[in-house]
């Protein structure tokens, strides 16, 4: 596999790439470089300059919640979207508590989406030389679950109790970390073991095992098939994540993984990027076309591309439907289906 790799000041050249015939300038907010949703977006931008589709201008370090609302306000016309979030706007509570559910419900509505893809699944892992013996051995452990604030780290307590019946302060101290500061964290062993949304591979658990031999645990499938994952994985935001052994030792020689058999199962977060329902039809079919028909470009340009489900279009797989509120652009879903994907009915 070829591999092209993005420095920050290759990907902030990307973000202000600039076709001289390009049809439309848009914006864009997306996180930093290095995940899934910059990727996503800074191809997104550089096929559509190439296809003189539209200059799209980026905006990094964005956070999802913002990036969402800026969207749905019409501040931005292209956005990261964790599936969570417009559940809570529509709701109005988490982050979108001060706008109330009225308006939260009326900015909700306004948003589609042109493509899914997971944000991450949520790895328990820990150095060898902690000792740890899996999702039973918590109790009493300093377990790095996330940033000081955000969705991700709620996510992972709620994984924790629910595989592990333990909760944060009583059954186990949580340790929080800037996501900059994450793989320092690990690395210098101010948690016994972590609990983070991850791509396989990519670069934080690589860091990490750089400095040493881990061990990556499946949750154990009597758990993962129970009624009460079951709903965790059915809320809004979350999916079922299932990879092969062979996928899952793509971390390399110095991970080993443990599962009761060749799946390695566990929580995903999924979302996609969003545009407002007021985007041009046409518009938003020719950059879900471009996306569609350069996925091999996208593939080629990080090792776990190809581990993020950006062909998983099922309505359970990708998060769509049910309590999710985002439906596909029409736009997007003409260019899914002349592509000769099957989209659900309830996505459209």
């Amino acid at each position: 596999m070829k591999t092209i790799l993005f420095a920050a000041m290759a990907a902030g050249s990307m973000a202000a790439v600039t076709a001289a015939t390009a049809a439309e300038n848009l914006t864009a907010h997306t996180s930093a470089p290095g995940v899934a949703v910059h990727l996503t977006i800074a191809h997104l931008a550089e096929v559509a300059a190439g296809r003189d589709i539209a200059d799209i201008q980026i905006t990094l370090g964005q956070t999802g919640a913002n990036a969402t609302l800026a969207v749905a306000e019409g501040k931005a016309d292209i956005g990261i979207c964790p599936f969570v979030l417009p559940f809570l706007m529509s709701k109005g509570v988490g982050p979108y508590a001060a706008m109330g559910p009225e308006k939260g419900a009326e900015l909700a509505a306004k948003l589609r989406i042109l493509y899914p893809y997971s944000f991450g699944a949520y790895l328990l892992y820990a150095y060898d030389t902690v000792g740890l013996q899996g999702w039973g051995d918590l109790e009493g452990r300093r377990i790095l679950n996330g940033p000081p604030r955000g969705g991700a780290t709620a996510e992972a307590r709620g994984l924790i109790q629910v595989v592990a019946g333990l909760e944060e302060g009583k059954g186990y101290e949580g340790i929080q970390s800037d996501w900059s500061q994450m793989a320092t964290t690990i690395t210098e062993g101010t948690s016994d073991a972590a609990v983070l949304p991850e791509f396989v591979p990519s670069d934080r658990p690589l860091q990490a095992l750089s400095a040493g031999k881990m061990t990556f645990w499946s949750i154990p499938k009597d758990i993962y098939e129970g009624e009460a994952m079951q709903r965790v994985l059915a809320a809004p935001g979350s999916a079922p994540f299932e990879l092969t052994m062979e996928q899952m030792q793509s971390l390399g020689e110095n991970a080993t993984i443990v599962s009761e058999d060749d799946v390695f199962r566990t929580r995903g977060s999924v979302g996609g990027n969003c545009v407002n329902v007021s985007m041009d039809e046409e518009l938003a079919y020719q950059l879900t076309k471009a996306h569609i028909e350069t996925l091999d470009e996208i593939y080629a340009k990080a090792p776990y591309a190809r581990n993020i489900g950006l062909e998983a279009l099922g309505a359970k797989e990708s998060g769509m439907c049910g309590p999710n509120p985002v439906t596909y652009h029409p736009g997007a879903t003409r260019a899914w289906e002349e592509a000769g994907y099957r989209l659900p009915d309830c996505a459209k």
